[in-house]
C-alpha cells in the first residue's frame, strides 16, 4: 500500500513540477525529487503542529505572546523553564496557537548553544528515525542528530540553499484544532541553490509546486518596478513561498520568517498596533494579496497578508 502511494505521489510530483515550472526550470530537479518520493515515507502530520521558531530575550517574553494574541487571537500553553537542547542550557518555553498559524517562543536564560536560534521552523513528524533518513536521502544535511527533549525526541536538518529546519517528534501525540488559514513559511535563497532547495524540499515534503512565477512583482520584496522569481509550495507541512533574489533586499525584507493570512487586514493592523506593534512596511497591493510587514515586541518580524478582492 505505501509503495503504490509512493508512486502515485511521484507521478503527480513530476506533473506538476513541469507544468508548474517549466521543464528547463527542473531539467536537474525532477529525477532527483521523483526519485527520492518513490522511496521516502511521508512523515508529515499537518500545518497546525508546524511551529516558527521565535527566540526573543526573557523581558519581552511576556508582552510577545500577549501582543501575538492581541493581533491573531488564539490560545498558549503554560509557560515553563526547560533544557530543549542535547547539552546543558535553561529557556523560558511557550506555545502560542493562533488560528493563522502555531509559534514557539523561547526565551533563554543561558547562552543559546549552537545552531538553535538559527532554524525557523519546528516540523512534526510520525517517525523522528524515518524522518531524519528521508531528510538525508533527499539532500538535506543533518546538523543536530535527534536527541532527547522532555517530551520527546528532536533533530535540526540544513535544506541546500542553507535553510534550518527543527524536526520533532512528541512521546504523546498532540491534537490541536484545525487552522482557519495556513501560514506561509518565506524562505530566501539564491539562484544558484533555488532549484535544489525546492526539489529537496519538495521530495521530503511530498508536497506539490502551486505555482512557479518568474516575474513575480517586486514590490513583495522592496523593489517596485522590478520582477523576480517565487515558487510556492504546498503539502501536509503547510504552505512554502521560496523567494529566489540577488540578495539587494531592502531591510526588513528577508528577515520575516512568516506570512499570516487573515480575514480583514486593515481590521488586523488595528488590533496589532493597539498591541504594540510596528508597521514596518505599510499596506500595499498586488494582484494576489493586501499585505504589510510588521515587528513585535521583542523584535519578531512578519508579513500579514489578506487575499486581494477581485
Amino acid at each position: 500500500m505505501q509503495r503504490s502511494r509512493s508512486l502515485g505521489a511521484m507521478f503527480f510530483g513530476i506533473v506538476v513540477l513541469v507544468a508548474g515550472g517549466g521543464l528547463s526550470s527542473w531539467q536537474h530537479t525532477v529525477p532527483v525529487a521523483a526519485q527520492a518520493i518513490a522511496t521516502t515515507p511521508n512523515v508529515a502530520v499537518g500545518p497546525q503542529y508546524d511551529t516558527t521558531h521565535v527566540y526573543v530575550a526573557p523581558q519581552d517574553f511576556g508582552r510577545f505572546v500577549a501582543s501575538l494574541i492581541a493581533t491573531f487571537g488564539g490560545t498558549t500553553t503554560k509557560q515553563g523553564v526547560f533544557t530543549v537542547t542535547p547539552t546543558p542550557s535553561s529557556t523560558m518555553s511557550q506555545l502560542v496557537l493562533t488560528p493563522v498559524g502555531s509559534i514557539s517562543v523561547f526565551g533563554f536564560k543561558t547562552p543559546i548553544p549552537y545552531p538553535f536560534g538559527l532554524e525557523r521552523t519546528g516540523y512534526l513528524v510520525t517517525d523522528m528515525d524515518l524522518a531524519v533518513r528521508a531528510a538525508r536521502a533527499t539532500g538535506a544535511d543533518v546538523l543536530v542528530a535527534p536527541f532527547n527533549d522532555p517530551i520527546g525526541r528532536d533533530a535540526v536538518i540544513q535544506w541546500p540553499g542553507g535553510v534550518n529546519t527543527q524536526l520533532y517528534w512528541h512521546t504523546t501525540a498532540p491534537s490541536y484544532a484545525s487552522l482557519q488559514s495556513v501560514p506561509e513559511n518565506r524562505v530566501y535563497v539564491s539562484a544558484d541553490k533555488a532549484d535544489d532547495f525546492v526539489g529537496s524540499f519538495l521530495a521530503f515534503s511530498h508536497g506539490r509546486v502551486a505555482s512557479d512565477d518568474a516575474h513575480a512583482p517586486g514590490v513583495e520584496i522592496g523593489r517596485s518596478g522590478e520582477t523576480y522569481r517565487r515558487v510556492r509550495v504546498e503539502s501536509q507541512f503547510g504552505n512554502l513561498t521560496v523567494f529566489i533574489t540577488n540578495g539587494h533586499l531592502p531591510y526588513p525584507y528577508g528577515r520575516e520568517m512568516t506570512g499570516y493570512e487573515v480575514g480583514n487586514l486593515a481590521d488586523t493592523l488595528t488590533k496589532a498596533k493597539a498591541a504594540g506593534v510596528e508597521v514596518m512596511v505599510p499596506p500595499y497591493k498586488t494582484e494576489e494579496r493586501d499585505a504589510a510587514v510588521v515587528q513585535f515586541p521583542g523584535g519578531y518580524i512578519a508579513e500579514i497578508h489578506s487575499v486581494a478582492k477581485k
